[in-house]
């Protein structure tokens, strides 16, 4: 049975250091394919910031942008070559394949507010 989006938001909020297979089905193959993490630019930037991922599975970032007053009106991930703009109140997928182990950055386009995926 797949969880609906806003449990996995709250599942990460309350417990961001644990992998994303927490997100998907019970089956493995479906587990794999739903690795979806909600994102959500407030006032204090991206919430949350920390997540986790790992290497060869892909991941989607559901990130919605919930202030006009911002500089992240754009999700960055440098080494994935993304650069995705966030129209405010619109959920916006970013999705990408971890490589390699270790912190993946994401920030605004001026690289002020950021957050970090870390690749298992």
């Amino acid at each position: 049975m797949r969880l609906h989006a806003h449990a996995c938001a709250f599942v990460l909020l309350c417990a961001s250091s644990l992998p994303l297979a927490g997100c998907g089905s019970s089956s493995p193959a479906a587990a794999a394919a739903d690795r979806e993490a909600a994102i959500v630019v407030t006032a204090k930037g991206f919430e949350p910031k920390a997540l986790t991922a790992k290497v060869g599975q892909p991941v989607t970032l559901v990130v919605t942008r919930k202030v006009e007053r911002t500089c992240a009106t754009e999700i960055v991930i440098k080494d994935y070559g993304i650069d995705q703009p966030l129209p405010l109140d619109q959920p916006v997928k970013v999705t990408f394949t971890p490589t390699k182990p270790g912190k993946v950055r994401f920030a605004c386009g001026m690289d002020m507010i950021a957050g970090e995926i870390a690749v298992q």
